[in-house]
């Protein structure tokens, strides 16, 4: 449950009711998907709430809206402190926050007519839930760089992650892996792909996947531990010869993977790099404020 009779949203503005919002029901986001959105995480920590990263994810929202075209009129310090208040009104600590940018009452496929900033918050545990994933190789591809701004978190390209979800879990597995449109590996539907191989991590490098943050963050930590990473194009095959892998991303944050369709990752999960990152990042995001 989402929200009950007591919930705030922050909404153009304003701070109302859940139960009591509405939506145009010819809104060109409803009909084609033409919206942008975030996923944010918020920490209790010894100094209070801490939200992870907001700047960033408000950033690239906005960036996001900049590369489809969608008039985006907020300034991030703005977003920022109407996602801290709304935790308040809420009395929310450890929440997901969920910023959505939406279009306006327009049939057409020309520009929109007007735009809503809506910011919603809710307790959720680990999207991917804390035990080792058991993957499959999705029959479905990510999109072709060409035809969308693949560096944009735009609402309609996650129509392709609800499939090759979908899709992975009608096969008895716990979510999808998703290969480029080259064959080459790119990511989860809704998180970035690590994995190990002789004491190294490798990762797919951008240009056909979201640049995460979650993912960024991962990159500075295996830094800091002196761990090396290579970021380049890597086959199914180079992951089947891996030592261990895991998945990255604000919902999920850090979580193992054991297996690939036949493939069981041969290390233990408790002495893998990975294992080092899951606990370093989640030290990170509770480190109280300053």
């Amino acid at each position: 449950m989402y929200f009950n009779s007591e919930t705030v949203l922050y909404l153009d503005g304003k701070f109302v009711k859940a139960n009591h919002s509405t939506t145009d029901l010819y809104s060109q986001t409803l009909h084609y998907g033409y919206g942008a959105f975030e996923g944010i995480r918020s920490y209790e920590t010894e100094s209070g709430t801490k939200d992870f990263k907001a700047e960033e994810h408000y950033e690239r929202l906005k960036k996001s809206c900049e590369l489809v075209k969608i008039p985006f009129s907020y300034t991030v310090q703005e977003l920022v402190e109407a996602t801290n208040e709304l935790l308040e009104k809420n009395n929310l600590k450890n929440a997901y926050i969920r910023p959505l940018v939406y279009c306006g009452q327009n049939m057409s496929l020309s520009k929109p007519t007007g735009v809503s900033v809506m910011i919603a918050a809710w307790d959720w545990g680990a999207y991917l839930g804390e035990k080792l994933l058991r993957l499959t190789v999705s029959s479905y591809c990510r999109p072709h760089p060409k035809s969308i701004h693949i560096e944009a978190k735009v609402c309609g390209h996650y129509v392709n992650s609800i499939l090759a979800t979908n899709e992975a879990k009608d096969k008895g597995f716990d979510e999808a892996l998703l290969l480029d449109s080259d064959g080459f590996l790119a990511e989860g539907p809704g998180a970035n792909l690590f994995f190990e191989k002789d004491g190294k991590l490798f990762t797919p490098q951008l240009g056909n996947i979201l640049p995460g943050i979650t993912r960024s963050t991962v990159l500075e930590l295996a830094e800091e531990l002196g761990m090396e990473v290579e970021q380049g194009q890597f086959t199914t095959e180079d992951l089947f010869q891996a030592d261990s892998a895991f998945y990255c991303g604000t919902a999920a944050e850090v979580v193992g993977i054991a297996a690939v369709d036949d493939y069981t990752f041969p290390k233990n999960w408790n002495t893998t790099l990975g294992k080092k990152l899951q606990n370093a990042y989640s030290l990170l995001v509770r480190k109280p404020t300053n």
